[in-house]
């Protein structure tokens, strides 16, 4: 039986890949600082506790595994990321996790580790026209991320890197595009987008107003977590190091993703627009590489996502009400 590792596994990326490893025979252990939020973990061994700590951290790697998954991250939406206030927690939780783990992976003699890096490490000046932002690969310097967030993503990149290049790991590195689906964050202050707009559908009138942050002409591209699993499945897998984008290349405005939820709720929602965190201009996902490299493309469109996520999110408005 193979063995596979996953680091953040309460969060709600890395328990939906729990559940596919599961689902394809693989033993698998996890660790977090939390259980998942809204249905129990599927690990085998599952270890609370702080990947900051490297204590902890050494005990938690004790044997080598098949497959390393590392999602663990201090990470959330516009409100977390883009206010400021946030930034040491951000650069120095998500450089310990990942110095531990690389550490600890290759004293395990485990070769194969996937890193979740982010679409945030792109250049601000490659984002600000809403309709045209350049997001390809090769994009990536002169580096100017428009968050800590994205600057330790592209330092953390840069490390795996530089492990596979002197210390033999194989690593494989993504650069997620905006996951969302149902089990995600939707209240905590750490939603993101899709997830938040359809909380505030849920909560509205049949015919009422949410508001949006900024002016709703910012776009934004968004992958449903089925996609988002086979495409790292696929990644960790092949003989591509990456990094690579996974994402939707299908972009919208946020206003329009608003009416869209609306739409997909059958209400008749009207926007207010107001003043708030909101990030780049525009940004999309540019997956011309990961189909050459490793034939992968979605298989959901925006749609049929959000057609699966408004229902989950509002029976999590009912229970809460």
């Amino acid at each position: 039986m193979k063995k596979a590792l996953v680091l953040g596994c309460g969060g709600f990326i890395a328990h939906h890949l729990v559940n596919r490893l599961k689902d394809e025979g693989f033993w698998v252990k996890g660790a977090d600082l939390k259980y998942p939020r809204f249905s129990k973990t599927a690990c085998d061994e599952f270890l609370q506790g702080d990947l900051r700590d490297q204590v902890f951290v050494n005990n938690l790697v004790d044997q080598k595994f098949d497959e390393i998954y590392q999602l663990a991250a201090d990470m959330g939406g516009a409100g977390y990321i883009f206010t400021g206030e946030n930034d040491a927690d951000v650069m120095t939780n998500s450089a310990l996790i990942n110095l531990n783990i690389l550490d600890a992976a290759h004293k395990s003699g485990s070769k194969r580790i996937f890193y979740s890096s982010s679409a945030c490490i792109y250049p601000e000046y490659n984002q600000l026209d809403p309709d045209n932002p350049k997001c390809s690969e090769d994009s990536a310097y002169p580096a100017a991320p428009d968050s800590e967030y994205g600057w330790e993503k592209l330092f953390s990149e840069r490390m795996y890197a530089s492990y596979a290049r002197n210390k033999g790991m194989e690593v494989r590195i993504a650069r997620y595009h905006n996951i969302y689906g149902p089990e995600g964050s939707w209240n905590d202050g750490k939603e993101k987008a899709p997830a938040a707009l359809c909380r505030k559908v849920a909560m509205a009138n049949n015919e009422g107003e949410i508001e949006v942050w900024g002016d709703g002409i910012q776009t934004r591209s968004f992958l449903y977590i089925d996609d988002c699993i086979d495409a790292t499945i696929a990644l960790t897998r092949s003989e591509f190091e990456g990094p690579v984008n996974i994402g939707s290349e299908e972009m919208i405005s946020i206003n329009n993703l608003a009416l869209l939820i609306a739409d997909v709720s059958e209400k008749k929602i009207t926007i207010n627009n107001i003043p708030g965190p909101e990030g780049v201009r525009g940004r999309n996902s540019d997956n011309k590489l990961i189909g050459e490299k490793i034939g992968w493309q979605p298989k959901y469109t925006l749609r049929d996502g959000i057609e699966k996520t408004y229902p989950w999110i509002d029976q999590q408005v009912k229970n809460n009400k």
